[in-house]
């Protein structure tokens, strides 16, 4: 039997005793993992028909095992020690979090910010192999990262071709071009498997099995949960999961995740995708929020809120009302959270595996790209701020003053969504504002790092409830860095991926979207993080009054 297990109180409870009898007389279960296709109604079923293949990840990816470990001996053998991954959404995310639970290395590229990508190059070159990870082959991202590292190589008279693995769909411009072109190894991944339930394949096995990671213990951990959650059973852990995720009424649509020792580093950060792009689609869907024991909407108690708690044991964890608690190993919980978020799907009723919104954000970049507007004069500038944003600011005359107008535009079942375009190993410490923005805000706030949450939790801005208001930061890049055969450079790419997803929030969403451009990354990080840590300790004394 699997080590998985689950508890729930009030409402997340209570969503089980009406829709449980159902789920199991409708042998949702077993359907799922027969690959039924009519599970989530007529819309859906040209989709869903090729997109259930990650039911059988972990027995159809067994033979890669082998294949893996092969090429991770040849490589250590020619001194290669360090593998970076170039990936984005589902290509990157799961290895992050299957790495950094087992302890073991793995440099994760999943921006385009120079200085990020810049700092990636100069690590240790010469010993390295680069995994280029792109389901559709044509990711703009990985494309620029694959460029640049291949000159680097070639510069540093290292064989580029001998260091670069390409991880993509059979049949993908990428496929064609890879295997043209000489590298080292190409695998393709199951096609009938989308990028955010692909931890189990090929894209989250490569990179991790190349770092080192025990991918087998993985996989068989997964096929042991699988047997469990097949069941069409009221004792099923994926179904009671789905229920709580997706059947409370009314719905608690702010899933907030909380880590509380379950020993898996990261996982909420990789669960954010994959709940947000399958639901948030048709003006409903879920918004997953990353938070700490004790963040602001963990003790709120707000009324669309649900708080998850991932434990080693769910039996010696005393639930609070309107809770869940959720315990198992790495492999099994990414399972049954697959399990569970397509059974959500079924009960919002939306298709989980389209992203129907996330194209509009990528096409507003390529506009940008191509016709180069001049950048829009800021409204003001409060030391190492820039700050842009509409007739709502009024008359705002600094920072602090500006956050709290987007604040105001904040309905009352609203969240604020932080999105930081710049480099996230260097400036880790700008996540630190997302806890006393919360304390302020009094609602759900989510931080995400740009552009990899465009491929991730940007599904749920454009096509989930119009109920968020964004502050987006940029920043002023020291050096620049071209891309090779490119007529943009990365700066260049960044800034418009930012200016794209902006424009489609405000323009086409109607959403409040408040710009913070740092012209001094230090200071002007600096600056922010004082600036919400005022706002926070003014509002915790006008509390207290």
């Amino acid at each position: 039997m699997s080590s998985m297990s689950f508890n729930a109180s009030g409402a997340a409870s209570q969503a089980w005793q009406v829709h449980g009898e159902a789920l199991v007389a409708d042998a949702v279960a077993s359907k799922i993992f027969a690959k039924d296709n009519t599970l989530w109604g007529p819309d859906s079923e040209s989709e869903a028909a090729v997109r259930l293949g990650w039911v059988e990840a972990p027995a159809v990816s067994s033979p890669l095992v082998a294949e893996i470990l092969s090429l991770r001996d040849e490589l250590r053998a020619e001194g290669v020690n360090h593998i970076v991954l170039a990936g984005m959404g589902g290509s990157s995310l799961a290895p992050e979090v299957i790495t950094n639970t087992a302890g073991v290395e793995l440099t994760v590229l999943d921006s385009t910010d120079p200085e990020q990508v810049r700092a990636a190059l100069a690590d240790r070159l010469t010993t390295t192999a680069i995994v280029v990870s792109s389901k559709s082959g044509s990711t703009l991202e990985t494309d620029s990262q694959r460029r640049v590292f291949e000159q680097e190589f070639t510069k540093a008279g290292v064989d580029a071709a001998s260091r670069i693995i390409i991880v993509t769909d059979p049949g993908s411009p990428l496929d064609a071009s890879a295997r043209e072109a000489g590298y080292r190894k190409v695998f393709n991944a199951d096609p009938n498997v989308g990028g955010r339930y692909s931890a189990l394949t090929a894209f989250g096995l490569v990179p991790s099995g190349l770092a080192g990671v025990d991918i087998q213990a993985l996989i068989d951990e997964a096929e042991e949960a699988a047997e469990s959650l097949r069941e069409d059973a009221a004792e099923n852990i994926g179904l009671k999961l789905g229920a709580a995720l997706g059947g409370t009424n009314p719905l608690r649509n702010k899933v907030v995740i909380v880590d509380e020792g379950s020993s898996i580093v990261g996982f909420a950060d990789w669960a954010e995708q994959l709940i947000a792009e399958s639901t948030g689609k048709l003006g409903t869907g879920l918004l997953p929020v990353v938070a700490d024991p004790d963040s602001p909407e963990v003790v709120g108690g707000a009324s669309d809120v649900l708080v998850v708690r991932l434990v080693a044991d769910t039996e010696s964890v005393e639930l609070a009302e309107n809770q869940v608690a959720v315990s198992g190993g790495l492999g099994s919980q990414m399972m049954l959270w697959e399990f569970a978020v397509v059974v959500a799907g079924r009960l919002l009723g939306i298709n989980p595996f389209d992203q129907p919104d996330v194209e509009a954000a990528k096409k507003a970049a390529r506009g940008l790209l191509d016709a180069r507007p001049e950048a829009q004069p800021a409204n003001f500038t409060d030391g190492a701020i820039e700050v842009r944003g509409p007739q709502w600011l009024g008359d705002a005359a600094t920072v602090s003053d500006a956050v709290q107008a987007l604040l105001g535009q904040l309905p009352e079942d609203g969240y604020l969504s932080v999105q930081a375009y710049l480099d996230r190993i260097t400036h880790a410490e700008l996540a630190g504002v997302r806890n006393p923005l919360a304390a302020v805000a009094h609602r759900p706030v989510t931080f995400g790092w740009g552009p990899r949450f465009l491929h991730s939790t940007g599904q749920f801005h454009k096509g989930g409830p119009a109920v968020g208001v964004f502050l987006q930061i940029t920043a002023t890049s020291t050096e620049d860095l071209g891309i090779p055969e490119r007529p943009f450079s990365f700066g260049e790419l960044i800034e418009a991926q930012a200016a794209g997803d902006a424009q489609v929030l405000a323009e086409q969403h109607g959403r409040p979207v408040l710009q913070l451009h740092l012209t001094d990354r230090s200071a002007g990080v600096a600056q922010l993080i004082k600036v919400v840590a005022s706002l926070a300790t003014t509002h915790n004394s006008n509390e207290g009054n």
